[in-house]
């Protein structure tokens, strides 16, 4: 936390007051000079509003293209990407509809430590350029779930390269080769550890530079030994302990709604319309054959970032 500023009196007040017989053109010139700075404040204030209001008439566009999508992670505000709620309809088991709602948002940062070693190392190629995160919780606040956009160094062949590579091998499915979560002191989350992990989803783009990856547990702690990728886990018949809680439905639903919201931002906005999902429809996907993805439903943004979050 900044230190706190001085009070006004320690230094402008009676004790280090006006002298008798000062220049009023010098009186005259400071309040000329604080109307300045005030007026630049405001100005700054203004420019920066328009980020984190999510006011898309307001703000400048975001450079179209793959490179252009680069810059999605500091220009498209914290509650447009990863909005306080996320709506899911026929999103959870059995077509039950999905409400999840944001318990805290980590502070961009680099990839250390956001991946099992594996993991990391075979995302190695396309190099991390900057990772964002947030938590979600569930209606019931029994389950958690972490999902992240890692943005890349790299150009459209190395992603391509990558998405085959993960696509070919399956090694969205290996248990060693699993993200990890983000756990926010002080919220539900502050216990979901890698020994808690339950289901996690990873989808390579080819058309933007980002992984789009999530991980799911229970809220209160209890150790997980049976690990299932949310494509599995989200099988009618499964009987695992993250199929049964709908940890799957989770991990799938919430990724699923913000690589959503990354497209309608750096790719489907500068499009004519056309392909765009409509509220309550089933949004465009670039997903290959085998990959999974689940039934998606519409967000539900709103502005302002949560008390104590931070991006």
């Amino acid at each position: 936390m900044p230190a706190t500023s001085p009070a006004r009196e320690d230094t402008f007040g009676a004790g280090d007051g006006w002298s008798e017989g000062r220049s009023p053109l010098t009186v005259r010139t400071l309040v000329a000079a604080v109307c300045l700075v005030l007026g630049v404040g405001l100005l700054g204030g203004s420019g920066a509003g328009m980020l984190l209001s999510g006011d898309t008439e307001q703000r400048p566009a975001l450079a179209q293209g793959f490179d252009g999508a680069r810059a999605a992670w500091h220009e498209i505000p914290v509650d447009e990407l990863f909005p306080r709620t996320l709506k899911g309809k026929d999103a959870g088991p059995g077509g039950a509809d999905r409400r999840w709602t944001r318990v805290a948002v980590a502070p961009d940062s680099t990839c250390a430590h956001a991946f099992d070693p594996l993991l990391a190392e075979a995302l190695a190629p396309v190099g991390c350029a900057r990772l964002v995160r947030a938590t979600y919780t569930d209606e019931t606040t029994s389950r958690v779930t972490t999902v992240g956009l890692m943005f890349t160094k790299a150009d459209p062949a190395a992603m391509r390269d990558l998405r085959e590579r993960f696509a070919t091998q399956n090694l969205t499915e290996r248990t060693d080769l699993m993200p990890r979560p983000y756990a926010a002191r002080g919220t539900v989350a502050a216990d979901f550890g890698d020994a808690q992990r339950a289901s996690w989803s990873l989808h390579v783009l080819q058309d933007v530079p980002v992984v789009v990856y999530s991980v799911s547990g229970f809220a209160d702690g209890r150790v997980v030994t049976d690990p299932q990728p949310a494509a599995a886990a989200t099988r009618k018949g499964e009987t695992s302990a993250a199929a049964q809680a709908g940890l799957g439905h989770d991990a799938q639903g919430i990724a699923d709604r913000v690589e959503q919201r990354l497209r309608e931002a750096t790719i489907e906005g500068h499009e004519t319309g056309e392909g765009k999902d409509e509220p309550g429809g089933e949004p465009r996907s670039d997903r290959g054959k085998n990959e999974h993805r689940s039934d998606r439903g519409t967000d539900d943004p709103r502005g302002g970032r949560g008390e104590g979050e931070s991006r």
